[in-house]
């Protein structure tokens, strides 16, 4: 096996990161539904996958559940900063090829991409898809196919496969009904509010909070804010979303009309540049910066270097800078502020995630010989059935529609 961290072998973290997959694992009770049902025929036997992840506590659930079912895993993080320590050092234990540390430099996690590459998975499952785009750049051809986790990424495949440069199929999870809506909206709305309080420990209530983006992410922060007694503005460039937050009881305007207002800009748009040097020059003193998108450019945070006079670190990831007679406050560098600065998304929505991403690594294991290469939504089944498990765990009945009622959603 190989070791890409003297952190590896310690102990007591091993120890620790078994204990935090035992805690997620027992909130995560679909996931092992799931392995139960399908253990004995091994449908990942043989499989190498490679995963671009956040190395998480609820990542490593579906890596082990992987594993119980066959599989051969080879991980890397999804983001530089996301990476829990004590879950890379578990999961190494467990015999996945780890290459993911804490604060690892671009040109580390760049290398550590390549380095999932260099054990020839078979299937990839990606988080923004910057793994998906390498094996393109690089134009590996033993891939049978893939997953994707986020918005962000499907955009780009699709992108490759509207140019007919995609080079096998590839399931968009993010695109599942109980992925989106769940996961994106709870999941990330709670875990993004819980980032900046933990960086800040700042109070919510009575904040000026804008929201850049009404996705399901957006949605999610907003609601979240809001019931923490922030008030809440929402900045949308579609028509259909900002008509939907206002009747949802928020503000929505132009960003020049609350830029010199806000307590706190929360970016979740998928976007580049969506809060620019020119807003800096506008803001108030003390104005707090955080970014709940895939990646890290909807802040311009390299004007903020550029043109700050002066720059420190209050604490980790709360770096304050003062420019043009102010002090903008960025947490987690502009990156993911719900992963670095709190634990991700909490384990009963990822299970539904993760739950779509292992019936669906499965599912291509099993199709891809007769899949085309494009961009495939979850399977309603799977879908259907992620949400059947989530509902019988939550001890949950539902009505079944009578036989007239068949009858009558079919007659015309």
């Amino acid at each position: 096996m190989i070791q890409c961290n003297s952190q590896m072998n310690n102990i007591e973290l091993i120890d620790n990161g078994k204990k935090s997959w035992e805690w997620a694992y027992s909130h995560m009770g679909i996931m092992n539904t799931i392995v139960s049902e399908n253990l004995t025929r091994k449908p990942l036997e043989g499989l190498r996958l490679g995963l671009s992840l956040h190395v998480t506590k609820e990542t490593s659930v579906l890596i082990i559940a992987a594993i119980k079912l066959g599989s051969k895993v080879a991980l890397c993080s999804a983001n530089p900063l996301s990476v829990q320590e004590d879950i890379a050092a578990f999961l190494s234990s467990k015999g996945v090829k780890v290459y993911a540390w804490k604060n690892e430099t671009d040109s580390e996690y760049l290398d550590n991409l390549n380095k999932v590459l260099e054990t020839s998975p078979q299937v990839l499952t990606d988080d923004g898809s910057n793994l998906h785009m390498m094996a393109h750049n690089k134009g590996v051809h033993y891939i049978l196919g893939g997953t994707e986790e986020t918005t962000s990424g499907i955009t780009r495949l699709k992108a490759l496969e509207e140019s007919g440069k995609l080079l096998y199929p590839v399931i968009g999870v993010n695109e599942a009904r109980t992925k989106h809506l769940f996961d994106n909206r709870y999941g990330t709305g709670q875990s993004t509010i819980s980032g900046i309080i933990k960086l800040t420990n700042i109070l919510i209530a009575g904040k000026q909070i804008v929201v850049c983006g009404y996705g399901y992410v957006g949605k999610g922060v907003a609601s979240r804010a809001r019931g923490m007694g922030a008030i809440v503005t929402v900045l949308e460039v579609d028509p259909i979303r900002a008509l939907e937050a206002y009747m949802d009881g928020y503000q929505v305007k132009k960003i020049n009309q609350v830029v010199d207002k806000a307590d706190i800009f929360i970016t979740c748009t998928g976007q580049k540049n969506v809060v620019r040097n020119e807003h800096f020059k506008k803001m108030k003193n003390g104005v707090i910066l955080a970014n709940a998108g895939h990646f890290d450019n909807e802040i311009e945070v390299e004007k903020l270097f550029l043109n700050s006079k002066k720059r420190y670190s209050i604490r980790p990831y709360l770096d304050c800078f003062h420019i043009y007679g102010r002090k903008i406050l960025l947490l987690s560098s502009g990156r993911v502020v719900n992963l670095v600065g709190a634990e991700g998304n909490p384990p009963e929505v990822m299970a539904m995630s993760f739950a779509n991403q292992l019936l669906s690594i499965m599912h291509i294991f099993r199709n891809y010989k007769r899949m085309q290469k494009k961009v495939y939504s979850v399977p309603e089944n799977i879908d259907s059935n992620v949400a059947k498990l989530s509902l019988k765990h939550l001890g949950i009945s539902i009505d079944k529609l009578t036989v007239i009622q068949k009858k009558y959603a079919k007659s015309y």
